[in-house]
Formats: structure tokens, sequence, C-alpha cells
């Protein structure tokens, strides 16, 4: 069962603009999202993380950047984790693109959604899908069932990667809250995903960390099942 812990780059100076920076090159962390992303150190202390995976924007690479070099390790960069491509819609003031016809689309039915010049919703959710999961098995592969990694995205691709895990229906993934530096974690098992956390903007993450077998078990489970069913009645918090 690997663990993977999604990261939305911190604030923008887009975000803070309400401007869609989309594929825009050179956007970068505000004061604010620098300051998120030097506390994001502290807050994974304890999580021992094996990779780490990151859309290649520059304010993604800029939340990483002090993780990484508190933990020694060098990014892994995906294409398949960018932003959306939003085509015509790049660059323009959110307050104005909520007066275009698609932006209804959008909301309603983002399944449907395909931006002027750019990429629809479906189609993005497809390629961070398969990112994901193409990367949660080479790293299992990589470091064993445990690994615990994290990959830095973007609002909308976290929120439909979160859609996937949930078996949620793309035209329901904007119920899904991911603010910047926002957490969210899935917990992957053969036969299903677990969403442990969602949009957690603090508080201790140690306890992702999957436990260490029990003294004389070799840490494979008896069968699939062990790991893929859930608690009847709920979590147990052990």
């Amino acid at each position: 069962m690997t663990t993977l812990i999604l990261l939305r780059h911190g604030r923008s100076s887009a975000n803070a603009a309400g401007v869609l920076a989309g594929r825009t090159p050179g956007v970068e962390l505000d004061e604010s999202g620098r300051a998120q992303a030097a506390a994001l150190v502290g807050r994974l202390t304890g999580v021992p993380l094996a990779e780490v995976v990151c859309s290649p924007a520059l304010r993604c690479e800029q939340t990483v950047a002090p993780l990484l070099a508190d933990r020694g390790l060098t990014a892994v960069t995906e294409q398949g984790l960018a932003e959306v491509d939003y085509g015509s819609w790049t660059n323009r003031a959110l307050k104005d693109l909520g007066k275009e016809p698609l932006w209804r689309v959008v909301q309603a039915h983002p399944s449907a959604a395909v931006f002027p010049d750019g990429e629809g919703l479906a189609g993005m959710q497809a390629r961070a899908v398969a990112a994901v999961r193409r990367h949660d098995t080479r790293i299992a592969a990589a470091h064993g069932p445990r690994a615990v990694w994290l990959a830095c995205s973007h609002g909308d691709v976290i929120k439909s990667i979160l859609a996937d895990a949930l078996a949620s229906h793309l035209d329901n993934f904007q119920r899904i809250v991911v603010d910047p530096c926002s957490i969210s974690v899935v917990q992957y098992t053969e036969t299903r995903p677990f969403v442990v956390r969602v949009n957690d903007l603090g508080g201790d993450v140690a306890g992702l960390v999957p436990p260490e077998p029990k003294p004389g078990e070799d840490g494979a489970p008896e069968n699939v099942e062990e790991v893929s069913e859930a608690v009847v009645g709920g979590s147990t918090g052990a």
C-alpha cells in the first residue's frame, strides 16, 4: 500500500491577482507562497519521502525547493502533472472569465468542457491519473509497498486525481476544494485507493506513514483484501 501526498503549489502572484495563469512561463510564488513552501519542511518532518514528482511549472518547483534541499532529493519532472492548458483563457482575469458561457459548463458539466485553443478537462484528468498511477507503480517497485511519495501539481489537476480516487465522476470534481499549499493524501492498494486527507492546511502528518510489520511478519499481507478492505464502522485511528 503506497501513500501519495498530493501537494498544490503555494500561492502565486497570479493567485493573488485573480488571474488564470495556466501554463504561462515564469509565474512565481508570492511572499505568502514562499512562506508556505518554507513551512512545508516542518510539516513533513517524520514523513520519509521516497521520491518527489513535480509539475514543470516554476511555481511548483519553487514550492518543493525547500523540501528537496532539506531531504537531499531531486524532483522528477512530470509533464502529466502540468497545469491545464487553458488556451485563450490563459492570463485572463477570473472575474471576466465568469461572464463567458463556457464558465457554466466548467462549473456544472466539466467533463464536457474544452478550453478554446486548449485542452479539455476530461483529457487533463486522463493524463494526470495515468501519470500518478505510472509513478506509483514504479516507486512501489523501487522502494517497496510502504513507500510514501509526494507529487506537486495544480488545483484542478489534483481535484481530478482525487475525484478518480473517490470513484466520483469528473462532473463532481468542483465539489472538492484544494487550496494553495494544501496536502491531500491517497493510499493505493491492489484493488482500490483510499482517500485519507483532502485540503489539509496544517497539523501533524507523521501518522500517514504506514506502520512497520509486526515482529515475525515479513511485511506482506496474507491476501489483497487485508490492505484493500475498509474498516466497518470507520477507522479506529490505530
